[in-house]
């Protein structure tokens, strides 16, 4: 029987002491190159602004270590290359602690306190182990090369929206290469470590402490079978083994060497993305430092240094610039191309000794790197992108800081700053008079309580659109009779309502924002009421996550949740089920923002349609192109409207009867699209309160207004 310690490994078994000290020597400048890598990493943040995500340090490390096992972000919308991941994740892993583990026992253990652990048992199993851990990678980085040679698929195609054939900084095929360069060097390293494995099974097959367990590495077995099958000799694979052991060590160590500067960084950037996510990147916008002199991002510098590792995270998948609604109609914008620019910019002008001029630190502009004012004012805010990245990368909060800029130096449409002025005098994006704002309630048979002057249990936060829009007052009115029906107390802030800011903030206009928030909030705290309900989901999302931060913590509902209660408790009876044939857009700001996507379907479902889901639903929703102010800017002559886009995907639906939204915006941006895209009179849209006060079981003087009204 064998001796259990002659049962292992020698790592340099005929190496004259020259080699071994030479490759040493290899090793130590490749670790090097490494830390200076790093350290010119490290270097780069340290020299963007402080950000307050160091907080619960434990919990946030916790959940990104949760995230990255499961793979849970990264399997969402594309579960083969998910799982090609997993293969080479966990393989790497294996691999990794595998060379960990024998530098520990050669390097320390053994030379210093001449404990031997490598042989044996542990030797035979740690050997199958990684065997199994190098098919993995193998297999999975085989699955990556086939999706980007043969897939063709659009988000790895690096093609520029923003720029055109020509421009200095068009092409992007360095990308490209570097992409294979990874994925071929990686594939060399786990193909030619098996192959030297073999070798050495065919070197020593004299040796029965070698040939005889052979079958514990099973690849590296199977390939000794053929070479030995193809004539090669104990001599051949031991000459073989000299060269392909050099060749392997110095690619792995070069490998390693590259990390800093190479996609492969993204082993460590993106991890500490996931670690410093803001669980509200989007739903919460920051607030301008007192202590800064002006708003917004001008310079590279003028980012903090979680955005710089943002940044250095992003590994190019593209499905940000997949689920882009400005992107998917031809607008100049892609995310992952603004993330990119402002990393090679970063790159360029922050990884040197010393910082230059400002001037050249400027990352607005036409120039190499600088991102153009039209593809920030395409963006919609939908959070599409920060949603569908799998490494929390967060655009939108560095579009809108960048907005600020342009909104602070008069780089707007000019429709966008009437708008803004509008708000700023009257408080309405429409620029009525505020006597106007609770004008619909005229036409209601009943008072409608003013919560300025006496209690109410609902405070009934209105919104612009539904407001002063014509065709959505009708729909605030059918709420408002809901609301009666139901005996609830609610009441209205009358006049004193201002536009929430939601979309305010989220154009740039952040000083306008603070003062329409401000003023809202005085209003609600001079107020008695229990909880806010709102019909307008882009101020549900203000109020719910922006102002606490101004000092106004209210409890808030979206109506589809009061409604549905409502139901459930029999307060609202429905006299009828309809039979309608529908399909559903969840809002942005309800859906995506504030995941307020059941409550809307379960309504649905009450009232008795048959719900068919486009492809796009819930947390994947196509926008319907107002968010971000964009409703109030006036789209380029020839290019398709999002909402246009998300019309022709609900007529794709057959027998399709009712379009359902539950957002005023929404209903304004589809009822324009169903009428401009061909499908008028196949089918229309509706509001979903409409639907519910067509099944309402109302008093006679109630269904005799209802029916004077249509």
């Amino acid at each position: 029987m064998s001796d259990p310690r002659e049962i292992t490994r020698v790592l340099f078994e005929n190496f004259q002491p020259q080699a071994i000290y030479l490759f040493y020597a290899f090793g130590y400048a490749a670790i090097a190159v490494f830390l200076y890598g790093t350290y010119a990493q490290i270097r780069k943040y340290r020299r963007g602004q402080p950000d307050g995500s160091w907080g619960e340090l434990l919990h946030r490390f916790g959940d990104m270590a949760k995230t990255m096992l499961t793979h849970r972000t990264l399997v969402r919308r594309d579960k083969s290359a998910g799982r090609a991941h997993k293969l080479i994740f966990f393989g790497f892993i294996m691999l990794f602690l595998g060379t960990v583990t024998i530098t520990l026992e050669y390097d320390f253990t053994a030379r210093l306190f001449g404990w031997h652990f490598w042989y044996g048992s542990f030797y035979l199993w740690f050997s199958l182990i990684l065997d199994f851990a190098g098919v993995g990678v193998i297999g999975g980085l085989l699955y990556m090369m086939y999706r980007r040679k043969w897939l063709h698929l659009p988000k790895l195609d690096y093609t520029r929206p923003d720029r055109q054939p020509g421009d200095p900084d068009y092409d992007r095929s360095g990308y490209r290469r570097e992409d294979w360069a990874f994925l071929w060097s990686f594939i060399l390293i786990a193909v030619t470590g098996f192959i030297l494995e073999a070798t050495r099974l065919v070197w020593l097959a004299d040796r029965p402490t070698v040939w005889d367990y052979r079958w514990w590495s099973p690849v590296g077995a199977l390939i000794a079978q053929v070479m030995q099958g193809i004539g090669f000799s104990a001599e051949g694979a031991g000459t073989l083994r000299s060269g392909l052991w050099w060749f392997h060590g110095l690619l792995a160590l070069t490998f390693v060497a590259c990390i800093p500067y190479t996609k492969i960084k993204h082993i460590f950037t993106a991890s500490a993305s996931l670690m410093f996510r803001d669980p509200l990147p989007a739903q919460r916008l920051p607030k301008v430092p007192e202590e800064q002199e002006s708003a917004g991002y001008k310079y590279i510098t003028d980012l903090t240094w979680k955005q710089l590792l943002h940044l250095d995270a992003c590994t190019k998948c593209g499905r940000c610039h997949e689920a882009c609604p400005a992107n998917a109609v031809g607008a100049p914008l892609s995310p992952r191309d603004v993330i990119l620019s402002l990393r090679e910019f970063a790159n360029n002008a922050m990884s040197s000794g010393t910082l230059p001029d400002k001037a050249e630190l400027d990352i607005h502009g036409k120039d190499v790197g600088q991102v153009f004012m039209e593809t920030l004012w395409s963006c919609r805010t939908c959070m599409a992108c920060v949603e569908i990245c799998p490494v929390a990368v967060e655009h939108v909060p560095i579009i809108v800081q960048m907005r600020r800029k342009l909104v602070e130096d008069g780089d707007m449409d000019p429709i966008l700053e009437k708008t803004l002025g509008a708000i700023h005098k009257t408080g309405n994006s429409f620029g009525d008079s505020k006597r106007k704002r609770p004008a619909w309630t005229k036409a209601l048979p009943f008072e409608v309580k003013d919560a300025r002057k006496e209690p109410v249990d609902l405070l009934w936060f209105v919104g612009d659109y539904a407001s002063f829009d014509p065709r959505n007052q009708k729909v605030t009115q059918a709420f408002a009779r809901l609301m009666h029906h139901a005996g609830v107390d609610f009441g209205l802030l009358f006049e004193s309502e201002m536009n929430a800011g939601n979309d305010v903030r989220r154009v740039g206009e952040e000083g306008l924002y603070e003062l329409l928030a401000t003023s809202n909030i005085g209003t609600l705290q001079s107020c008695d009421f229990k909880s806010i309900v709102t019909t307008d989901p882009h101020s549900f999302n203000t109020i719910r996550n922006e102002y606490p931060d101004f000092g106004g913590e209210f409890e808030i509902q979206h109506y589809t949740t009061v409604v549905k209660q409502l139901i459930e408790q029999g307060r609202i009876k429905l006299k009828k089920k309809l039979d309608y044939r529908v399909t559903f857009h969840d809002p942005c700001h309800l859906g995506r923002y504030n995941k307020g996507y059941d409550a809307p379907r379960d309504i649905i479902k009450m009232l008795g349609c048959e719900l068919v889901e486009m492809g796009r639903n819930r947390d994947n929703s196509f926008c319907c192109g107002a968010g971000g102010g964009r409703i109030w800017i006036p789209d380029p002559v020839g290019l398709e409207k999002p909402s246009a886009n998300r019309m022709k995907e609900a007529g794709t639906i057959e027998g399709l009867q009712v379009f359902i939204v539950s957002c005023p915006k929404d209903l304004t941006m589809f009822e324009d699209a169903l009428k401009t895209s061909g499908f008028e009179g196949k089918f229309v849209v509706r509001e979903l309160i409409e639907l519910i006060d067509e099944c309402i079981e109302y008093e006679e003087w109630e269904d005799e207004v209802v029916a004077a009204e249509i």
